[in-house]
């Protein structure tokens, strides 16, 4: 065959499986630079199905983590926001965000491979574990703030609920194949070990975001003063009904889920006998709940109102946890494990895609590194809270108790979110 033949052979190849042709002519997917962010999303949420199995496992499985110390693991992870949430925020709407999301991929990489080190020196412990994920905590607290208003600076506020659920289905496609094969590392190395695989995965999709070019205006005024700064943040979201709204709404959910996380690794290990590879196949559940969510939660979003949507939401993760609270210790209880994981997933994606297109409708753009800060500050402040309790109830009462726990608070939760009239009325992201 003639070299020119096969040239244009080879051309007509590449156009027919070019993801221009296979996506709609309006698709998000279609613009390059939101494309290879996208990319990145997708590799760095694999990595983090691999760090969402390992870590905890390697505490509960390898170092017999209490409750307790489970809750105060998760609670590590999460007190960095509240100690660090608002002064970065004032940071971030002074420096160039992309940056700052980059570096963060590659700290968090290190600090995950510091736990095989740990463990193949022989130190490693539970305090060598709050480190690591007091670490991370600090490393998200900023680098996941960036990373969000990167995505504003991509994508056309107009089309972000639709940006955010095209995340979502980049994280959901890593939720499905990620836990089987986190699994699959686990068994085969162990929990420590793998967690080398979410380290190469992460310097991955940081070599991904080092190609994305953002023209980027900073307007720092010559007069800017921090404190005063912090305080135009607060006060901005004190002042805005719906920001108020969102912060209680999704703060009490965060209360409700991370009480129900500390313990449901404990359930399915202690009471239901898993073992770690079938856990990381039972997480597959949570990555089919979240395609379905992703698939469909623009679409319900659009038909019943960002508010509504976020409140079934809720109702979807009071039921998983009811459920499994209830769950008999047998093959039943284990079909149960599934069917919770699922209803999360498509109650939390319902929750978040909504929350953070709405949060970021309503900011300015010179706002969003502050209010974005601000908001996470608020609504992880009852987190530490909930991983405590969750901890606290599972060691003294029992791990039923504690997931009961979490299904009665969100209950309670989204009737306070149906009477109030802010999160209710939202029909459509609202205009600045």
């Amino acid at each position: 065959m003639p070299k020119s033949t096969q040239h244009q052979l080879l051309k007509n190849f590449k156009s027919l499986i070019s993801v221009d042709r296979i996506l709609a002519k309006n698709d998000l997917l279609r613009d390059f630079v939101y494309r290879r962010l996208w990319t990145s999303i997708l590799i760095s949420s694999f990595g983090a199905q691999i760090t969402l199995l390992a870590l905890p496992l390697t505490a509960a499985v390898l170092l017999h983590a209490t409750p307790t110390q489970m809750g105060l693991l998760t609670f590590m992870e999460i007190f960095p926001y509240i100690l660090l949430s608002l002064p970065s925020g004032v940071w971030l709407d002074r420096v160039k965000k992309l940056p700052v999301y980059i570096a963060g991929e590659i700290a968090i990489s290190l600090s995950v491979a510091s736990v095989p080190v740990a463990w193949w020196l022989g130190f490693l412990n539970m305090p060598w574990l709050y480190i690591v994920g007091f670490v991370i905590g600090a490393v998200n607290t900023t680098a996941g703030t960036a990373a969000q208003i990167v995505l504003t600076q991509i994508v056309p506020r107009e089309r972000l609920i639709e940006a955010h659920a095209k995340n979502a289905l980049a994280t959901s496609g890593s939720e499905v194949a990620g836990p089987a094969t986190a699994g699959a590392l686990i068994k085969l190395l162990g929990a420590p070990l793998a967690l080398f695989a979410d380290a190469i995965l992460l310097l991955t999709s940081a070599t991904i975001l080092r190609k994305i070019h953002i023209q980027e205006i900073r307007v720092v005024a010559h007069d800017a003063n921090f404190w005063r700064d912090l305080k135009a943040g607060l006060k901005f979201v004190a002042h805005n009904r719906i920001l108020v709204a969102l912060a209680l709404t999704v703060g009490i959910w965060q209360m409700a889920y991370n009480a129900a996380l500390v313990v449901q690794i404990l359930f399915a290990t202690r009471t239901l006998g898993l073992s770690e590879h079938a856990v990381g196949l039972s997480y597959v559940c949570m990555g089919v709940g979240t395609v379905i969510a992703s698939i469909f939660g623009n679409r319900i979003s659009k038909h019943l109102g960002p508010g509504l949507c976020m409140i079934l939401g809720i109702l979807l993760c009071a039921s998983g946890w009811g459920i499994l609270a209830i769950a008999p210790a047998n093959a039943f209880g284990v079909l149960a494990f599934g069917v919770m994981l699922i209803l999360y997933a498509v109650g939390g994606v319902f929750i978040f895609i909504n929350f953070l297109a709405l949060r970021q409708a309503v900011t300015p753009e010179h706002l969003l590194g502050r209010i974005t800060s601000t908001m996470r500050w608020l609504t992880l402040l009852p987190a530490g809270p909930g991983a405590l309790i969750g901890g606290w109830l599972g060691e003294h009462y029992g791990l039923r108790q504690a997931l009961g726990f979490s299904c009665i608070a969100a209950l309670l939760l989204a009737i306070f979110a149906w009477r109030s009239k802010t999160i209710r009325g939202i029909t459509s992201l609202p205009q600045l």
